[in-house]
């Protein structure tokens, strides 16, 4: 009940510019902006925490790629990248509490945009599932707090 009441009011959010969409497996947020924008301010605030990302999947681009490539002409995304990075004080925590939770890392966070959404980009991070122990419930839901606090300095 509490989550779909946070739900609500997160949706409420629409005047505001940003909407968010939270899932059992995802949270989603759309926000008003281009594209290198808000990637930029999701890149600064990983790094912002000290954190480096590891990789950047060019999603997009790859999808563009590999669709003339099979005769595919469908364009999913305008843009589409996928960063990829960790903590190692919030992982280390994870898999102290058990250590099958590598699973969860490292953490993604996905930005991009559609065609026909002019200024509208798309923020996405999969919600990593509280299992296990009451140590590794917590730990979890402090990667979920951590990829929230990342988002929310960018789209609040």
């Amino acid at each position: 009940m509490l989550r779909w009441m946070l739900a609500s009011m997160m949706l409420a959010v629409v005047g505001l510019g940003v909407q968010a969409e939270e899932l059992a497996h995802m949270k989603r947020f759309v926000v008003e902006g281009t594209f290198a924008d808000v990637r930029d301010d999701i890149e600064m605030a990983i790094t912002d925490r000290g954190m480096i990302i590891n990789n950047v999947s060019h999603i997009g681009n790859m999808l563009a790629r590999t669709g003339k490539d099979l005769g595919l002409g469908k364009k999913i995304y305008n843009d589409a990248e996928a960063l990829e990075f960790c903590s190692s004080t919030v992982s280390r925590r994870m898999m102290e509490a058990n250590p099958h939770n590598i699973i969860f890392c490292p953490y993604i966070i996905a930005i991009y945009t559609l065609p026909g959404e002019k200024d509208i980009v798309h923020v996405a991070f999969r919600r990593p599932i509280p299992v296990g122990s009451k140590e590794s419930r917590e730990a979890l839901q402090a990667v979920e707090k951590l990829l929230d606090d990342i988002v929310a300095d960018v789209v609040d």
